[in-house]
């Protein structure tokens, strides 16, 4: 029964080390994966930072915007007032059926703005050159025939003034609307980094979390194993105390009967050797 107790103590040991091996292997993944899930976090929160940053300027460039574009309409809207009244006056002291100055500015400004942001064949673009050139020309002549009159030529030049004014916060707003989209566009990338960051480290933790609980049902079938082990020595060791005993008191029987032997021989007057003497005084027979 002992030696068949210690062969399962000893599939016991290969068992506990097997579990204790497999224990440690899953908890350097869980450190691992917690390791990435925690570089991921990091990136997801410095892309949703920097999102952040991008979406500050880019409400800050279209508040610009917007501050501007009022601005513009403000100066349009009294350079439109100077060639309503500029047109007025040519209609009063001459009776001119031609556009007005008021109607050539806007057509002109109309075509310029889908000349900038329109594309046109090299012939269509040509065409409307062409024309924005006769509207000029025609602005020019119906400009010519009025600025006789000092009061009109100075309302034509603080109305030119004014549209040059509008035109020039009309390119900044374009610029501002230019810079306020790219931020956007970058914010957008930047949030969309911190999504994929994000579905990755919520990825790398569902593994944590699974190694960890792997590798914590290994540490229990250890500490089993561990506990079984220790049954077993206490089994083992009492059987070996017992074992032992019972051989102790089989060898204290075999010295018994060969010191009577020897006692025999010594009351028979027989000489006897110093290991004799020794054996007999163990036994308590001298």
């Amino acid at each position: 029964m002992l030696n068949e107790l210690i062969d399962k103590r000893k599939v016991t040991i290969s068992g506990s080390e097997d579990h204790k091996t497999k224990r440690n292997e899953y908890n350097a993944q869980a450190s691992q994966y917690a390791r990435e899930r925690n570089t991921l976090n990091n990136q997801t929160r410095e892309c949703v930072e920097e999102a952040q940053k991008h979406k500050e300027l880019r409400d800050q460039f279209n508040k610009e915007v917007q501050e501007l574009k009022d601005k513009r309409n403000e100066l349009n809207e009294q350079a439109n007032v100077l060639f309503g009244e500029i047109d007025a006056f040519k209609k009063e002291h001459g009776g001119i059926k031609s556009r007005s100055i008021k109607e050539l500015h806007k057509q002109i400004e109309h075509l310029e703005f889908r000349q900038q942001t329109e594309v046109f064949t090299t012939e269509k673009e040509r065409e409307l050159i062409e024309k924005i050139k006769a509207l000029k020309e025609q602005l020019r002549e119906q400009e010519a025939e009025i600025e006789q009159n000092k009061e009109i030529r100075e309302k034509i030049t603080l109305a030119k003034e004014l549209r040059r004014q509008a035109s020039e916060i009309h390119d900044h707003v374009t610029q501002l609307a230019e810079d306020a989209q790219k931020h956007h566009d970058l914010m957008v990338e930047c949030y969309r980094k911190a999504d994929l960051s994000r579905e990755k480290a919520d990825e790398a933790h569902k593994k944590f979390v699974e190694a960890q609980e792997a590798a914590d049902n290994e540490h229990k079938l250890f500490i089993a194993c561990q506990k079984e082990l220790r049954d077993y020595d206490k089994v083992i060791g009492g059987l070996r105390k017992k074992n032992k005993k019972v051989k102790t008191t089989k060898e204290q029987k075999e010295v018994r009967k060969e010191a009577e032997q020897i006692f025999s021989q010594f009351k028979a007057g027989e000489k006897l050797t110093t290991e004799d003497l020794l054996l007999l005084q163990r036994s308590r027979l001298l």
